[in-house]
């Protein structure tokens, strides 16, 4: 359980750790590429600001918050929850469920997490994550987070001001004594309002005076912060830079011997993973990531980058290591890229498509020679199976337990009504197919399972298309109330006048900002996944969670389908229910709370 802390914290031993300029031999050769991970891994015991292994490494995972930051990343309620199920399997610390004054949508999902993967965890883990919630240095702000997240065990509530000269003079508009007296008296009313456990972040750290930075880190240590967290925010330090930038915090920084050091490292120079590792080498015991990357602009320290760095490094680097279950990275990755739409490219570290291919000619024999020639770590160790690895064909005559048991093996448990709804799409592509492969079934998931609430839901849809005559769409759809709405529209082609007919029932202004369709398998019988990212007007708009500007919002769709016109038509609608919906919540919320003009 959380122990309650009051400043000043009961002394603990402080560690420095090993800090290599050249590393040391490698301390074995990967015979068989299986990454042994330590006998039974035991997570040490939970304290806000200490950790007992002076090599134990916090993962903090920010997909839901920062990650959800991505143009065209908007994640509905049940598909954050989904997300952040499978962060406490892949055994994740903490999880940054998301930034609660942002919106009554917002709130409610990080409330959600917090009570049902938060309060007890995921049932056979024996692990429950922190969970934690976003505010930026204002009361409005920080009560909200604390609403939000007090259900769960161990609950947190991370604040962040800007401390760099650039950000105070264009963006705050505040002297530095008015940042530091902000930053400690919202610290304090963070623990005055019951929460023992505070993270506060100096927005764009990389930049700041150094003096200053450990002046204002100093004062929120003695107003009660646990953990001190220190953004690149605008990826522009280098590795030995960011380091210093750690080792010269440690050194400087009055009562940090009682506090844990984090990072959260941007990728805007693609420096993201290698400076989040220089700050654990200089000290740093907790390490802010995302799956694939994802986040503002170019992107975060990438989780399965950095925890594979240390799992196929650990022993050359200290011997650090972290709690991470690594064979649910690939899974959560897929799941990741499908519910925010954001594809990860093939040649992606650790989870690409390429990251286990071998093409060229001299490769492949070495690989057949030894897999250690040219591979560092085995697919197995991130959760990678092969499809004809598991002696299971699927085809038309496959039945349902078939079907299920082949998805546990893939990590889905479903039952009863979901069952019966894949089963029913598996069934309709098996008529089709003569083998239904893994990639096909895991998009089936998807768009069957993983869709938000349905607004409109697809009835029917006919085109008629060539090089005679105007295409055109015949679309029927279905209300929420089972009420049946026909439309039929011309176009451009057999796509545009489909989504023109869609347009004419829904009756919502939209702007199509992006389409891309790929197979999910070879061949010309492959099922087809369609990608869309919708644009509404400007009542869809949320608060920027770092400079508290209202944005307008984008919201991706995906659907698929053998015929490719029907998959477009999913993949809009999903798109159309998302947009919908957040519509639909926000306007039974009140605004949220206001910011004074002078805050970030």
């Amino acid at each position: 359980m959380t122990h309650v802390l009051s400043p000043p914290f009961s002394t603990t031993p402080s560690f420095t750790p090993t800090r290599f300029t050249t590393l040391p031999p490698l301390t074995r050769l990967h015979h068989n590429l299986s990454l042994t991970p330590r006998a039974a891994i035991t997570r040490p015991p939970y304290t806000p600001n200490h950790i007992p292994d002076p090599t134990y490494i916090r993962i903090f995972d920010t997909t839901l918050r920062d990650g959800e930051q991505s143009p065209g990343a908007s994640l509905s309620p049940p598909q954050k929850l989904e997300i952040a199920r499978n962060l406490a399997r892949l055994g994740v610390d903490v999880i940054e469920a998301g930034f609660p004054a942002a919106s009554n949508a917002d709130f409610d999902a990080v409330k959600a997490i917090a009570i049902e993967v938060g309060r007890d965890g995921i049932e056979g883990l024996g692990h429950v994550p922190v969970i934690c919630g976003l505010a930026r240095c204002s009361e409005g702000d920080i009560r909200k987070a604390w609403e939000a997240v007090s259900g769960a065990r161990l609950p947190r509530v991370h604040t962040f001001i800007a401390t760099s000269d650039v950000h105070l003079e264009y963006k705050l508009g505040m002297s530095r004594e008015e940042v530091v007296a902000r930053a400690k008296g919202m610290v304090r009313f963070a623990r005055e309002l019951g929460c023992v456990d505070v993270e506060f972040s100096p927005e764009d750290a990389g930049r700041t005076d150094k003096e200053f930075l450990f002046h204002i880190l100093g004062e929120v240590i003695k107003a009660g912060a646990t953990t001190l967290n220190i953004p690149d925010t605008v990826g522009y330090t280098v590795p030995d830079e960011f380091g210093k930038l750690i080792a010269d915090i440690k050194a400087n920084t009055p009562g940090i011997e009682n506090i844990i050091i984090s990072t959260h490292c941007q990728n805007d120079l693609g420096l993201s993973t290698a400076n989040t590792i220089a700050g654990a080498l200089a000290g740093a015991r907790q390490l802010e990531v995302t799956i694939n990357g994802i986040g503002e602009r170019a992107g975060n320290a990438s989780l399965e980058e950095v925890v594979m760095t240390l799992k196929c490094r650990g022993k050359d680097l200290g011997g650090l290591y972290t709690g991470i279950d690594t064979v649910h990275i690939i899974k959560t990755s897929k799941m990741v890229a499908e519910h925010t739409g954001l594809l990860v490219q093939p040649h992606k570290a650790i989870v690409g498509a390429n990251a286990f291919k071998h093409e060229s000619g001299i490769h492949q024999h070495g690989m057949l020679k030894h897999k250690g020639t040219y591979e560092i770590m085995s697919p197995e160790d991130i959760g990678l199976q092969r499809a004809d690895e598991s002696g299971l064909v699927l085809g038309k005559l496959s039945g349902r337990h078939a079907l299920q048991k082949r998805l546990q093996q893939m990590g889905h448990f479903f039952e009863g009504k979901d069952l019966d709804d894949i089963f029913l799409r598996f069934k309709a592509v098996a008529e089709k197919k003569k083998h239904v492969l893994d990639e096909d079934i895991e998009a089936l998931v998807v768009d069957e399972l993983f869709q938000p609430e349905a607004v409109w839901s697809l009835g029917d849809v006919q085109v008629t298309t060539g090089t005679l005559g105007l295409p055109t769409a015949t679309v029927k759809l279905v209300d929420a109330d089972g009420v049946e709405h026909v439309a039929c529209s011309v176009g451009t082609g057999p796509v545009n006048s489909a989504y023109k007919a869609i347009d004419l029932v829904v009756k919502v202004p939209v702007t199509l900002v992006e389409y891309s369709m790929t197979a999910v398998t070879e061949g010309i019988d492959a099922i087809a996944t369609t990608k869309v990212l919708l644009r509404g007007d400007s009542s869809f708009s949320s608060t920027h969670a770092s400079t508290g500007e209202k944005i307008q919002r984008t919201f991706s769709g995906s659907g698929s389908e053998m015929d490719i016109v029907v998959s477009s038509v999913r993949a809009y609608l999903s798109a159309l229910n998302k947009m919908l919906g957040f519509k639909k919540r926000k306007s039974h919320s009140s605004p949220a709370n206001a910011y004074a003009s002078s805050s970030p």
